[in-house]
């Protein structure tokens, strides 16, 4: 065969051989058998191996690479990967609903729901219509570079075709006769589409997983979930082929047109992505908790676990109006099903020391499953919870945990209450200090906490923990026999330390002396962020550790501030303001900050946003194509300094963006005299 018509034939099969994958991953039907469809991968295989420069990215056979990998990338979002609040009854979700009044009243308020999967969230990226990569959640804003584990999952397009090429399928001509608009969107594959949605493993899959650990005599898996983010996270990408994950896309971060999340869903079909069967347009509050029971009730039948709905404004324009709290969108929330529960018998009740000196009351519980987790400790939360649950040593429990929240005692049986049960009392003194509780306050607290070895102990945790330093192979197991041995009494002393200070303890060879000394000096710089969040601030968390290095830009702008200065800050308040004020004032952490500095410590200088405000209150429509960035970069410095977009023009819309081949939006623009700028002028008012 020549060269020319082995690519002719090469390219029919790999047409052929993804439509097949598409009938059968996504649309649940198939018109040929597997062994014909392994004949037809034979066939390219063997094509391709003959004129291996014919082998292109989109190729079927490129869904398993040969080799493993060294580690995994890390990989920056261009929009944030967010995660959602939860809710668990009817009450908390007409709560969410006023407080989206609140923020937009008089706005019109329609929700899309849909099943949610017990997954693991994955962004895929395609450039030129073939997937370039596909990356995890992380912390958000970074994540891991999981491309080689995902083109293993056969619902995961490697290629994207115009929907021309899927017309002849039944399914897709009604989903496109039926959502005209839609459909027009999906015409053509854009040169770049960020998709995003779930990896997950299926019941029968995870059973049968299950049944191949048992035949090899290994541990068995505790729950499909969990496979499925570690296999996803194998260097190995043999192994997450042997899986069976599959995959369901539940949203479109790049921008095409569309105005509601319904539609999102609508085009991530039409360009031939698996989406969620059981999710629909809900008129009000009333219309999503009835479609929260039907899917309730379904909740077994289905082939794959769910812990319940998610809940979406469904206009786009109104769920970017409303922005994000932390790291979750006011406008969606978790519409979670009644959290898994169980019996055990609580053993004892200890008390744990926050970083901020809050003492918390933690039973310890006989080690029970519950949803496939092992479970020894639950939360008390404070005493007024203990007496009102009367909880007593040795008493038999019901305990519940949510999702990935840490469980907690729902009650107590009482009348499996052996006699004489003691009650649990707070102690008079904690780590040498007496144990007070302020007026207006349920938690107990030290005064002093850093005076208390325990809290320290806790602070020192938290330095290095995986939002702050994030230090490879310094755990709290580690740290503790540091401080043990009189090496590192807090953060400052490790990046003081020696291979020969630590080659010498016991377990502890010459080799993993020098990982660790090498893991510690890699990060002496770091991300301002990294570094406020890393110092425990109470109520700085990461998000708000985020807005204070992009405001303040650098360390000694940030202690140099006034109260007033942080309040500025967009979501932090009064309170926020005066602890962040008072942690930079006070000589103990003054005296940290110069030693870690004296250790040569350093926070990377970041630009502060300073002009953030210049925009606010102003709307903005983009049209045509830009030059100098992207739709989405465009839209991230508007709403960087302020602004507002918005994805219709109407007569509330200060400015049109007029790129190159501007279209009906320009014209609707001229018609309502809304003021049209091109990108120059764009670019001056930024």
């Amino acid at each position: 065969m020549l060269k020319s018509e082995a690519g002719e034939r090469i390219e029919k099969l790999k047409k052929e051989i993804d439509r097949h994958r598409y009938l059968y991953h996504v649309l649940d039907r198939s018109e040929i058998s597997d062994a014909a469809l392994d004949s037809l991968k034979h066939e390219l295989a063997l094509l391709e191996g003959k004129f291996p420069d014919l082998i292109s990215p989109d190729s079927p056979t490129q869904r398993v690479g040969g080799k493993p990998l060294m580690g995994f990338k890390k990989v920056r979002h261009g929009q944030r990967m967010l995660s959602l609040n939860d809710a668990f009854s009817e009450d908390e979700m007409q709560a969410w609903e006023a407080r989206i009044k609140k923020l937009a009243p008089g706005a019109e308020r329609e929700y899309f729901a849909e099943i949610k999967v017990d997954g693991f969230a994955i962004s895929l990226l395609y450039r030129g219509g073939v997937l370039a990569s596909a990356s995890t959640r992380g912390d958000g804003t970074v994540g891991e570079d999981v491309t080689e584990n995902v083109k293993t999952i056969e619902s995961v397009p490697i290629s994207l075709h115009p929907l021309a090429d899927r017309m002849r399928e039944p399914e897709i001509r009604a989903l496109a006769g039926k959502f005209p608009q839609a459909a027009a969107r999906a015409s053509r594959v854009p040169d770049v589409l960020e998709v995003r949605g779930e990896v997950y493993m299926a019941k029968k899959s995870f059973e049968a997983a299950n049944r191949d650990q048992k035949k090899k005599g290994l541990p068995l898996f505790a729950n499909p979930r969990n496979i499925a983010a570690g296999s996803i996270r194998q260097l190995n990408p043999a192994i997450a082929s042997q899986r069976r994950l599959d995959f369901l896309a539940y949203g479109l971060v790049t921008d095409i047109g569309q105005a509601t999340h319904e539609e999102e869903h609508i085009i991530a079909a039409l360009f031939g992505f698996k989406t969620m069967a059981l999710a629909r347009r809900c008129a009000d509050i009333a219309a999503v908790e009835a479609f929260y029971r039907r899917v309730r009730a379904r909740r077994e039948r289905l082939p794959f676990l769910i812990d319940g709905i998610v809940v979406q404004v469904n206009d786009r324009r109104l769920f970017e109006r409303l922005g994000t709290a932390g790291k979750a969108p006011r406008g969606a929330v978790a519409f979670k099903f009644p959290a898994e529960e169980t019996t055990t018998v609580i053993e004892n009740i200890i008390v744990q020391a926050g970083r901020t000196g809050v003492l918390t009351p933690v039973a310890i519980l006989k080690p029970v499953q519950i949803g496939g987790v092992m479970v020894s400790r639950a939360t008390l939360h404070n005493m007024d919870e203990i007496e009102r649950l009367d909880v007593r040593l040795g008493d038999t429990a019901v305990v519940r945990r949510a999702g990935d929240v840490i469980p907690d005692i729902v009650r107590v049986l009482p009348r499996l209450r052996k006699k004489g049960a003691k009650k649990f009392f707070m102690p008079r003194t904690f780590c040498g200090q007496e144990v007070v509780r302020k007026e207006g306050e349920a938690a107990h607290r030290i005064l002093h906490p850093e005076k208390c070895e325990w809290v320290r102990r806790e602070k020192f945790y938290h330095f290095v923990s995986k939002g702050a330093f994030d230090i490879s192979g310094l755990g709290p197991k580690i740290i503790d026999r540091l401080a043990d041995e009189g090496l590192a009494q807090d953060p400052a002393d490790i990046f003081l330390l020696k291979e020969s200070d630590i080659g010498g303890l016991a377990r502890f060879g010459e080799k993993s002396a020098e990982n660790l000394i090498r893991a510690i000096r890699a990060k002496k710089e770091i991300d301002l962020a990294r570094f406020i969040y890393a110092l425990g601030i109470p109520h700085a968390g990461e998000e708000t550790a985020l807005d204070l290095a992009r405001f303040f830009g650098t360390l000694d702008a940030l202690a140099g501030a006034s109260a007033e200065d942080l309040e500025r800050i967009p979501d932090v308040g009064e309170t926020v303001a005066k602890s962040i004020y008072g942690w930079f004032r006070n000589p103990e952490n003054r005296r940290f900050l110069k030693k870690l500095h004296d250790a040569g410590v350093r926070a990377k200088r970041q630009t502060p946003n300073a002009e953030r405000q210049k925009l606010k209150g102003l709307t903005f429509v983009l049209t045509g194509g830009l030059e100098t960035m992207t739709r989405d970069g465009a839209k991230k410095r508007i709403r960087a300094a302020g602004g507002d977009i918005s994805e219709s023009v109407s007569a509330a819309t200060d400015y049109v963006v007029a790129g190159s081949d501007a279209g009906s939006k320009r014209a609707r623009a001229q018609k309502l005299g809304v003021k049209i700028i091109g990108e120059k002028e764009f670019l001056e008012m930024l």
